[in-house]
Parts: structure tokens; sequence; C-alpha cells
């Protein structure tokens, strides 16, 4: 199969903290490494009540520092709360004291609420159309010819792959008229999934960077030696997509039997729609569905994410996920 890859966004479980998160993540991480996962990314998120991974580049040298072979980096990097310079010099501090291993993948949307993303920007004159004028300026930060005045010191001449992110079909146009990597997040919102992969490798134009096209998407994976065990754990990820969508985020819940049976019809419906790019249950169904989808999308590489309570049985389902693609 192609090459797998995780998405972690250090879930502060119920009755825990951030400092747990974090040792959860490196822990995955690590195990992540061993059972060969091509790359490791964090993604950045403000005031969400369970998600611990706010200031991304530090969680990304934290995880880096206590792996050896596993790329890490970020999916994403929400670019409009930040200047290109900031992040040239972050991402390039990060490429100095682990090369060869760091990824910066890059989102327009502001990760947050207007409320928050005021507070991280202080204004909300930036125009988000802007975003392909910053990855370029960014871009040309890590470059060894640049073109601006001002240095990214560290960061100047740094081989920083740089990857697009996005939901709809305005992340699959900057990423092939840049000729970058695309990253749908279709884990989350998969509505336009096949439209954007279609744009993307149809008006790719090839790069220093990439020759050719390259796909990565986001897919849910909720893995367990048995079909029941499986739905249960999904459990958690499911109350937290109701629990958002209502306006209501919390920490990442204990899984509850029977959830679904519990809840309205329109957030069953909308559950069926935002998880139609998930694998739920045993080792069989899993490789079914993970095999139906590749062939489906003609995916390069998938990121997996597994949003489960339990941190043994998260790295159990991440194991067995590994397992199948061999």
């Amino acid at each position: 199969m192609i090459p797998f890859s995780i998405l972690d966004l250090a879930p502060i479980n119920e009755g825990s903290d951030a400092a747990q998160s974090f040792r959860n993540t490196l822990d995955l991480a690590r195990h992540a490494e061993r059972c060969g996962y091509q790359r490791f990314w964090l993604a950045e998120h403000h005031g969400m009540p369970g998600i611990a991974s706010a200031a991304t580049a530090v969680l990304i040298g934290h995880v880096a520092g206590g792996t050896s072979t596993i790329r890490v980096g970020a999916g994403g990097i929400m670019l409009p709360n930040h200047s290109p310079l900031v992040i040239a010099e972050q991402f390039g501090t990060l490429e100095s004291l682990y090369p060869g291993r760091i990824d910066l993948g890059l989102g327009r949307a502001p990760g947050s609420d207007q409320l928050t993303a005021r507070a991280l920007r202080r204004n909300l004159a930036s125009d988000p159309n802007q975003f392909p004028q910053d990855v370029v300026e960014l871009m040309d930060y890590f470059s060894a010819t640049q073109r601006h005045a001002v240095r990214a010191v560290p960061g100047a001449g740094l081989n920083v792959p740089i990857w697009i992110l996005g939901s709809s079909l305005f992340g699959a146009q900057v990423a092939a008229a840049l000729g970058l990597p695309y990253a749908f997040a279709s884990h989350f919102a998969p509505e336009q999934m096949m439209q954007a992969i279609a744009l993307y490798r149809s008006t790719f134009k090839p790069s220093a960077q990439l020759a050719k096209p390259y796909v990565m998407l986001g897919y849910n994976v909720f893995a367990a030696d048995t079909e029941e065990e499986a739905h249960f754990l999904a459990t958690s990820m499911q109350q937290a997509f109701v629990n958002l969508r209502s306006g209501q985020p919390r920490r990442l819940q204990p899984p509850v039997k029977g959830y679904l049976d519990t809840i309205a019809p329109h957030f069953r419906d909308m559950l069926d729609d935002v998880l139609s790019c998930a694998a739920i249950g045993s080792r069989d169904t899993v490789k079914c569905a993970l095999q139906a989808f590749i062939e489906q999308t003609g995916a390069d590489e998938l990121m997996i994410t597994s949003q489960i309570f339990n941190h043994t049985a998260r790295l159990r389902s991440y194991e067995i996920t590994a397992e199948l693609r061999g």
C-alpha cells in the first residue's frame, strides 16, 4: 500500500490535562516510528478545550527531539495568524535542529473562533485571499537566492518541504499553481474531496520542490480486535464532532455504548457526512475500507487520525493500521 502517516491533535481527555496530552503525543510518535509511519503531524488550533497543540512549532520540537527517524511537521500552521518571517524562523530553527525531518503544512483558516483570532492577530484586517502571496513570501525566506531584503536566520537556504492544506477548491488551486504537495482534510470535511483532487491534478505546474502532483488525504481509523470495540471507541470522536457543531467544544469524552442511538437525527446525518472518510471495525473491515478509499481517490499517501480516549487503545488502533499496510 501507499505510505501512511499520522495527524495528532494532542487531545486533552476529560479528567486529564495538557501535560498528560504531551506525554501521550510523544509516546504515540515513538510508537508510530517503530510501526513504520512516514510522518507525524500536529495541527494548530486555538481556544479549544480538547486540543493542546496551539503552540505547534514548540510541540513539533518536543516530538522531533524525542524521536529519531520519522518526519515531524505541521498539519498545519494557519498562516493568516502569523507573519511569514516568524514561521520561516521557527521552522528554520526546527530544520537546523533536526535536519531532513521537518515538514511545513500551511492552511488559511484561523483555527479558532473570531474572538480568538482577534486576540492572536490584534486585528482582522488581513485578507484571507492574501494567503497565496504569504505562501510565496514564506518560500522566498527559505530560498538561497531570496528577493527580500530581510533574511530569515535560521531559515535562508534550508530545505523545508512546504505543503498546502485545504478542505475546499481554493487550496487545491494554490497548491497546483505553486507546484506544491496537497493535503486535503477529508477526515472532517470530505464534501469537495474528489473535485479538489481532480482540480489539483489537472492544473498542477511542476516546481523546484515537486515534479508531479502529490495528494495526501486525511482519513479516520478506529481499529480494534473486535467490531464492537472499534465502534465503541469511535464514540469519543463522534461526541467531539457533535459538541463542536453545537457550539460547545469540550475535552475528549470517554466512549459511550450506544451513543448514536441517543442523538437527534440531524446530528446522526451530520456524522454520516463528516465520517464518510472513515474506517471503523476489526482488521478485515478496516483493510477493505482503506483499500477501497485508496482505489477511489488514487491517493499518494494517507494521513491517519484516530481520536480515541484510551491511550492504549489508540496505540493499538495505529498498530493494527500499520500492520494492514504491510
